[in-house]
Formats: C-alpha cells, structure tokens, sequence
C-alpha cells in the first residue's frame, strides 16, 4: 500500500525523536547535577 521509502522516512524521524530525548534528559541531569559533579571531579584531581 505505501511505499517503502515512506517506512524508512518515518523510522528517521523516529530515530531522531529519540536522540532529541535523550539529549534532553541528559542536559536535564547535568543541569541537576552539574555543580555536584564537577566537585567531586575537582576533590579526586586534587587527591591525585
């Protein structure tokens, strides 16, 4: 019924839905976490 190249346009988009997503979540978690975890990086530089 549809062509096969309206699938893989659509599997595109998908994929890229998916990485917007991901991209967010992992700005949302830095943006939480962000000053916790350059400290901790900054303490263990130091112990070294």
């Amino acid at each position: 019924m549809f062509p096969v190249r309206a699938f893989r346009g659509q599997g595109l988009v998908e994929y890229a839905l998916i990485l917007v997503l991901v991209a967010l979540i992992v700005i949302a978690i830095l943006a939480i976490f962000g000053n916790r975890l350059g400290d901790t990086y900054s303490n263990i530089v130091s112990h070294i």
